[in-house]
């Protein structure tokens, strides 16, 4: 097994994953998740392989699950990312691409320089018009008194967007401090399982990388509910963001940046095919063992 720091070129930044290389073995869902547990990170990826001839080293097609700590998951960017860069770095795979079977159906990773980039569904989110005193109350929570210009829903992903007020600034997002309790006991029906904060990026409000690129938006994500309060970088809700950015924006190319405590950098291209891909860069932090 290894520990993969995502969507980072510096160990403990961008958002951590376990990837537990099983074989060909059929380990149960209850093992599956036990190990998850006891990972105790946002996604722990399970790579199996297909056949004994298709091993991790010289393979192109593999299974890929992702589970949290409490449930499994049907789709996670950032440990996608960490499962190719384990196969391209730590088992040399010479392979430029590869393919994972999953609940998201077949996901392609391939190598870019020095990230990795994944080819993702894109996911689309539309204006939730009738906001009821459930879904108000969880905004409140998550928000505070911070003003929202526009309140959408990915049907697909359950996730929430809400996108901030262009007068708010990157620290203005950065200082939000949810109680992840309340939101679960403001909105409990499964409806929703993970919450989006996003600001569009623009040079005055301090959306600027340490070269003085400017992102063209910047994001935090919540998903209490699947046990992760704050996901450090979130390749999922990417493939939302890119829907609602490239939208609004009216371009294809995206610059982006996760403001959590660790953050990470992502590169996005929204195809015409419904699909998007995402890049981002990894840095292999743990090798080992586990025994059970």
């Amino acid at each position: 097994m290894f520990v993969v720091d995502a969507f980072t070129n510096k160990p403990f930044g961008g958002n951590p994953a376990a990837v537990c290389l099983v074989g060909t073995n059929q380990l149960s869902d209850e093992v599956l998740q036990k190990i998850a547990k006891e990972m105790n990170l946002s996604e722990t990826a399970f790579i199996l392989e297909k056949n004994e001839l298709d091993t991790y080293s010289r393979g192109s097609c593999f299974g890929l699950r992702w589970f949290t700590p409490t449930c499994e998951v049907p789709l996670c960017g950032h440990a996608t990312l960490a499962s190719a860069a384990v196969l391209f770095n730590s088992k040399g795979n010479p392979s430029n691409e590869v393919t994972f079977e999953t609940l998201s159906g077949n996901l392609v990773a391939r190598k870019e320089g020095s990230s990795i980039c994944l080819d993702l569904p894109l996911n689309a989110c539309e204006p939730m018009t009738d906001v009821d005193q459930t879904i108000s109350r969880l905004i409140k929570t998550v928000v505070g008194e911070l003003g929202v210009k526009e309140v959408e829903y990915s049907k697909t992903t359950k996730k929430l967007l809400l996108c901030l007020q262009p007068s708010l600034t990157r620290k203005d997002l950065e200082s939000l401090s949810p109680d992840y309790r309340a939101m679960m006991s403001a909105h409990s029906s499964g409806v929703v399982r993970g919450v989006i904060v996003t600001l569009q990026g623009t040079g005055s409000n301090g959306c600027v990388d340490s070269s003085g690129r400017v992102y063209d938006f910047v994001s935090r994500y919540f998903a209490p509910w699947v046990g992760i309060p704050e996901d450090p970088v979130t390749g999922s809700a990417h493939t939302v963001l890119a829907s609602y950015w490239s939208s609004r924006l009216q371009k294809e190319d995206l610059y982006a940046r996760q403001c959590s405590s660790r953050g990470g950098e992502l590169t996005i291209n929204v195809r015409r095919d419904n699909r998007v891909d995402i890049a981002g860069q990894a840095v292999q932090v743990l090798q080992g063992s586990l025994h059970f």
